[in-house]
């Protein structure tokens, strides 16, 4: 069937996103959610289990939550490509998804025969799909408000999946749980109210029956959270806010900020949730929030049963560089760490800040903070505070060494890999009245600073992929990629030792993980690449399977929109 007669398709299609002077705003949403049925009957009718979720790590035939596993490692035990054979990877198909929106997703992989992908996109649009045959088998488009207000794009990065239901983040602050065979509402649940702000983009991740879920639209002035949900009912079991009251002065701890916009990472042995926090708000100007601004910029450790915080670990203090911290956080097993004579569990993840930061799990004690996976340049200079028209380049600019970016780490190499930005951005301080709805910045930010204020120290690449080892911290090879717009997306590590990324110009490449070495190339379109590979065997077709979504995302900014999944396998 064609895309065009997909009615959630094209409602998805029709919904115009566009960049004002609120923010990306949503317009010609449909005025009610919108179904499709396709061939619903093709989707094997069995329960994900919390036992697949537990396993998914070790099973190749799946790709069951955003990250693959609860450690958030991005990493697949299967290797019917190795590094011998990825030369004899072949483009299994492309699929147009309909939608120029953001293509930052990640699907998931229900396996069965046939498996089932559950891949989105934006605005708030998820469509259940048989991967061996690229055909649409139901498809749903959710109603987002048109005064829904967003800081960064019209993203949605994936579901949740749990027994018969799949879980949908909404542009509303919203979650949406659908049944997973035929695409039906079965609840929803507003987290926030989306006119102070507030928004949803990520995949949450369920734990027995929990689903957990965080907010976003700190750049508005709200109030971070993180909560959690019954999986099966929508009742709200518990709710933190991120920021504590009595680490505030006056009332600055309404517009606290602190949000947590991207999936929590979920240790089972300690049965401890470990999420980023975000930036405090007004992002630039520091004077109207005294203090440290705990927990902002933080790593968070919470109780997952009643939502108590463990510990904070917090990497930029009384931000005003926009240092958020923002990607995924990652649990690896047994780390040695010869110099500090440590063996255990770690807590780990790359920095806005261009750091990477090696943690102790239950204490959040800093074991290694690695060394710059970027330049680092006139960083964490004081913003100044006196005239609205004074300003310096700093670098990592706004969007930081490491964004969202989700990396990937591979047990067989030790290594973890990561997209990094190395921009430099031009800021300004500018005193702002906080208004529910609108921006709340407390500054202004120039992407493209003229050449001659940029520091002659600056290298002049874009960005790069880099190979950390967590243990040490030494960066073990980084790949510079020049281009004129940003490197998005996440990466994904095979146990043949392979690692997989896609780049902002159009490439997906496949790299020796230990050594940076370039083994396999292919050029996917002129879009960027901004979603993260995801990788799966079927045993009814003996191939193993690689997709990713091309198609770029609004707040990158630079080149053309797409819509396409793209599906590679080669033969066991």
């Amino acid at each position: 069937m064609a895309i065009e007669d997909d009615k959630a398709i094209r409602a998805a299609s029709d919904t115009v996103v566009e960049e004002t002077e609120l923010g990306y705003q949503v317009f010609n949403a449909p005025d009610e959610s919108v179904l499709h049925q396709t061939d619903t009957d093709r989707i094997p009718r069995y329960d994900v289990t919390q036992e697949m979720l537990d396993e998914s790590g070790e099973d190749e035939e799946s790709w069951l939550m955003f990250s693959k596993n609860y450690e958030a490692h991005r990493y697949t035990p299967c290797e019917t490509i190795t590094k011998d054979n990825v030369g004899e990877l072949e483009l299994e198909y492309t699929m147009e998804v309909g939608a120029n929106s953001s293509m930052e997703g990640s699907p998931v992989i229900v396996p069965g025969d046939p498996p089932v992908m559950y891949q989105t996109n934006g605005p708030s649009h998820v469509k259940a799909i048989d991967p061996r045959e690229g055909d649409v088998l139901w498809s749903y488009t959710f109603a987002a408000p048109d005064d829904a207000v967003l800081c960064c794009d019209d993203n949605n990065r994936g579901v949740a999946v749990w027994r018969d239901k799949i879980y949908l983040t909404t542009l509303d602050s919203g979650v949406q749980a659908l049944n997973r065979y035929t695409g039906e509402e079965e609840w929803y649940a507003s987290t926030a109210d989306h006119e102070e702000g507030y928004s949803a983009t990520w995949a949450p991740i369920v734990w027995k029956g929990m689903l957990f879920t965080g907010s976003a639209g700190g750049e508005f002035g709200v109030r971070g959270f993180h909560c959690a949900y019954n999986a099966e009912t929508g009742e709200e079991l518990w709710r933190l806010e991120n920021c504590p009251e009595e680490e505030y002065v006056g009332e600055s701890i309404e517009q606290s900020g602190g949000t947590n916009w991207m999936t929590a990472t979920f240790d089972p042995e300690r049965e401890l949730l470990y999420y980023n926090v975000g930036n405090p708000s007004p992002d630039f100007n520091g004077t109207v929030r005294p203090g440290p601004n705990k927990n902002t910029c933080s790593t968070l450790c919470v109780d997952p049963h009643d939502g108590e915080i463990r510990w904070a670990h917090q990497e930029s203090a009384h931000d005003i560089w926009d240092y958020d911290s923002a990607s995924q956080r990652m649990i690896i097993r047994d780390l040695d760490i010869d110099h500090l004579d440590y063996t255990g569990d770690v807590v780990y993840n790359g920095g806005k800040t261009s750091w990477t930061y090696t943690m102790e799990p239950e204490t959040g004690k800093l074991l290694v903070r690695g060394q710059p996976m970027t330049q680092q340049i006139n960083m964490m200079t004081m913003v100044p505070h006196v005239e609205e028209e004074r300003d310096y380049v700093m670098l990592p600019g706004l969007l930081g060494g490491h964004d969202w970016q989700p990396p990937t780490y591979c047990p067989e190499t030790g290594l973890a890999y990561h997209k990094t930005l190395n921009t430099p951005h031009e800021i300004y301080w500018r005193n702002e009245e906080y208004k529910p709805g609108e921006k709340f910045w407390g500054g202004i930010v120039d992407v493209e600073p003229d050449e001659e204020l940029v520091p002659d120290e600056y290298n002049g690449h874009i960005s790069a992929i880099v190979a950390v080892d967590p243990a040490t911290g030494k960066v073990e090879w980084r790949d510079w990629i020049d281009s004129d717009r940003y490197l998005w997306g996440g990466t994904m590590s095979t146990a043949s030792g392979l690692l997989f990324a896609g780049t902002q110009n159009g490439d997906v490449i496949a790299y020796d993980g230990e050594t940076g070495e370039r083994l396999w190339e292919y050029d996917v379109s002129n879009k960027a690449v901004s979603g993260d590979p995801v990788s799966w065997y079927d045993p009814g077709a003996e191939k193993q399977y690689i997709a990713i979504q091309v198609g770029g995302s609004g707040f990158v900014g630079r080149g053309p929109r797409g819509d396409q999944l793209v599906v590679f396998s080669l033969s066991a």
